[in-house]
């Protein structure tokens, strides 16, 4: 197995690491296993990938690297072997206007390029191209192919007066800054109701330009500038950091339509007479993929074949991997999650590099099965151009296709840690361990409970849904599955606009995580904690907050310290004076059965249960964690480092104990060992029982057997998707020929591996 030399730490105690020693092959696929929390990324991206990253940047001159980001030295021994480690993370392309397909991935450069040299009539170098330089950038737009406008029959109410409130935006109520601006101005009736107003009036109101007024009332203040409303919103609102103040307000009156001048395409008109082949570079970028092959493929001009060759490299990468539905101009703030973790390996699969050690978290999240058999071929791509491949996974079809497999446990966060198997694929399912056992499991699946009532969508056209019909069950158990990009999300969002009821949403959106956030400032039981903690010292509880008076006053109460970078990712190291543990040493002089509230955030949320078990305000918050299977976290880790499934898990914790709601669920087992999925679909069960709905949008086989109802999307992606393929039971898939996840059901049952004796 270690022909080709090994990877060999020594003696790793990172975070919840017992003393572990470990060999992993090289220019093989090693995959880490094992419970939630159980150790998997303490060893794998926490030891190994930070080591690697710590010791490369040391390689860098000094003053290089006081801007390259720094990585702590991790607790480990001493690693043998170690190659440069090149990480791909989960974290989700950032939301950002200006970002596309071919922005993100470098496309946008070279076709850049490519038209600066191949197009005709020229009309200036590669800058001139670029939606995000004044040189190329419609003016009206600034180069974001859109404008936004202000409904004004959403903004005023003609029947009111200035002094009654016409102005119905939040922050243009009577007597504000903002409405003297106009009650003061001289230039209205303030008791005239808006419907009085000439058209003159009403044009000087609402949509008069910045201006000096003349003979202006003594209330007026002497410098002003008067404006109208509509201007005035869009200059010191939208787009300002005011808006996100005024999110929900400006939603109900901005409404955003393609720019009317470059309809779009965010370059100015100039741009787009410069032609290849009869085309301009903006109907480049809105062809899918495979289009962009076939064009480029049919330019015969010399000058321009390295420019072609660079861009074919990438774009084959993308196609390979499954997304040569994708348009060069999809904006990345619209990608699945699925999408753009393909599209972070894809960039890999170009480089030249060899050599290295690739490593992986959980690449499966968002992917169907069929969508996994793309991934596993450009992984086996990366090992044979001479590769090590190290991932992090609980899925069962990225396991078996491991080399080598380690399994970290037993159990998560303090009884995890533990190294418990290492070998081959074959050698895990002879074991006895957890995962070697789950993984011979075949699927069952329940008998179906009754739908109490059916919500009918007719006629859904919307993204890659055309005139779609969709009937779906309630007061059961409904998961909507299909490829990645096939229309799972549009079908959810399309009923989340239908329903006349209150509904909880926990999609893997944000919950506004920052490094003060945990899950006891999220469940709200900080207080009841300060609150145990101050009665039994006898002092005031603001002692017992790190964002009070208990705070550690080097670092805040962040328990980290901060070095912005200008340009660079900000540098985050432990604080050096309370050494992670936010408080200062007068509020750890406090304690409350021997534990300090260090003590007690350092906690696993089980542990927690337990030593809070008197107190209900505490222990019943916990106790849902519990059943959401987050009970491995710790009581004060920060919310920025959980996956989106935890994320998601932890809203749901929150939710919990209700009766007749409709759950919206999307892929809440990301990051879930086979065990804790069981847990899980106990959970889901027992809402069920209570007479709620759940409408799940999943890719996890072992939850689409439990399920009630299936809706399978596809059969592709993006344009060749968006069809209702199969509805009905999940058992009853396996024998639908058009449905993949009933032929993913079926073959899952029929591996080798899970063949009764």
């Amino acid at each position: 197995m270690f022909e080709h030399g090994f990877i060999e730490v020594h003696d790793a105690n990172q975070n919840n690491l017992q003393h572990v020693n470990v060999k992993i092959p090289k220019d093989a696929i090693t995959v880490f296993v094992g419970r939630s929390g159980s150790g998997k990324s303490s060893l794998v991206f926490d030891t190994i990938a930070a080591e690697s990253r710590r010791e490369l940047n040391e390689t860098f001159p000094s003053f290089t690297q006081q801007y390259l980001p720094k990585y702590g030295q991790p607790d480990v021994g001493s690693i043998d072997h170690l190659p440069v480690a090149i990480v791909v993370e989960q974290k989700r392309i950032g939301k950002n206007a200006r970002s596309t397909l071919a922005t993100y991935t470098g496309i946008y450069s070279l076709l850049r390029l490519l038209f600066s040299r191949a197009g005709k009539p020229f009309i200036g170098y590669s800058d001139t191209f670029s939606f995000n330089l004044p040189q190329g950038m419609c003016l009206t737009c600034q180069g974001l192919g859109y404008v936004d406008d202000i409904d004004v029959s959403k903004l005023i109410d003609p029947n009111k007066s200035l002094n009654q409130g016409a102005i119905t935006f939040v922050s243009f109520g009577p007597d504000t800054w903002r409405w003297r601006r106009y009650a003061y101005s001289g230039l209205f009736d303030n008791d005239k109701p808006l419907r009085d107003y000439t058209p003159e009036e009403m044009k000087l109101l609402l949509y008069a330009p910045q201006q000096t007024l003349k003979h202006a009332p003594a209330k007026w203040p002497r410098t002003a500038l008067y404006e109208g409303v509509v201007p005035r919103i869009k200059r010191s609102i939208i787009g300002k950091k005011e808006a996100e103040h005024h999110k929900a307000a400006l939603a109900e009156i901005v409404t955003r339509k393609p720019c009317p001048d470059c309809r779009g395409t965010r370059l100015r008109p100039e741009v787009l007479t410069c032609l290849i082949n009869q085309t301009n570079i903006a109907q480049v970028l809105q062809m899918n993929l495979v289009n962009v092959r076939h064009f480029l493929k049919n330019i015969q001009v010399p000058l321009v074949q390295d420019v072609i060759r660079e861009l074919l490299r990438k774009i084959d990468a993308l196609i390979d991997i499954g997304l040569g539905y994708l348009s060069l101009d999809r904006p990345t703030e619209t990608l699945s999650g699925g999408e753009t973790q393909r599209i972070k390996i894809a960039k890999f699969l170009t480089s030249a590099l060899v050599d290295m050690v690739y490593i992986l978290d959980e690449p499966s999240v968002g992917l169907h099965p069929h969508d996994i058999e793309l991934i596993k071929r450009a992984l086996l791509r990366l090992k044979e151009k001479g590769n090590t491949i190290l991932i992090v996974e609980h899925n069962p079809a990225l396991i078996a296709l491991g080399d080598y497999i380690v399994e970290v446990g037993p159990g998560a966060g303090t009884t995890g840690g533990h190294i418990t198997f290492t070998g081959t694929y074959p050698q895990l399912l002879a074991s006895q361990t957890l995962t070697g056992r789950l993984l011979k499991q075949r699927l069952t699946f329940r008998q179906p409970r009754s739908a109490k009532t059916i919500i009918h969508l007719p006629h859904i056209t919307r993204h890659n849904l055309q005139d779609v019909d969709a009937a779906i069950p309630l007061g059961i158990e409904t998961v909507i599955s299909g490829v990645a990009g096939s229309g799972k999300s549009t079908l959810v969002a399309a009923l989340r606009d239908h329903l006349t009821v209150p509904y909880i949403d926990l999609a893997q959106a944000d919950i506004g995580a920052n490094i003060r956030s945990t899950p006891v400032t999220y469940l709200k039981i900080l207080d009841p904690i300060r609150k145990v903690f101050a009665q039994a010292n006898h002092v005031g509880s603001s002692w017992f907050s790190y964002n009070g008076r208990g705070a550690c006053p080097r670092c805040k109460g962040k328990g980290v310290t901060i070095t912005n970078m200008a340009f660079m990712d900000p540098v985050v190291s432990v604080c050096e004076q309370c050494h992670g543990k936010r408080y200062n040493d007068q509020a750890l002089g406090y304690t409350f059965q021997g534990k300090n509230m260090a003590d007690v955030l350092a906690m696993p949320i089980a542990a927690a249960q337990t030593f809070f078990a008197q107190n209900h305000d505490i222990a019943k918050p916990l106790e849902n964690m519990a059943r959401v299977g987050l009970d491995y976290l710790t009581l004060g880790q920060p919310l920025t480092t959980l996956s989106g499934g935890e994320k998601q898990r932890l809203k749901l914790a929150v939710e919990l104990n209700r009766t007749g709601e409709i759950y919206l669920l999307d892929e809440p087992t990301a990051g879930l060992h086979l065990q804790d999925v069981t847990k899980l679909l106990h959970l889901f069960d027992d809402l069920v029982a209570a007479g709620n709905s759940l409408i799940i949008v999943e890719h996890n086989l072992q939850v689409i057997s439990q399920a009630d109802w299936l809706i399978d999307m596809g059969p592709d992606a993006g344009i060749y998707g968006g069809k209702i393929l199969y509805a009905g039971t999940p058992q009853a898939s396996m024998e639908a020929k058009q449905s993949r996840t009933g032929q993913a059901l079926r073959q899952y049952n029929a591996a080798p591996e899970r063949q009764r004796n």
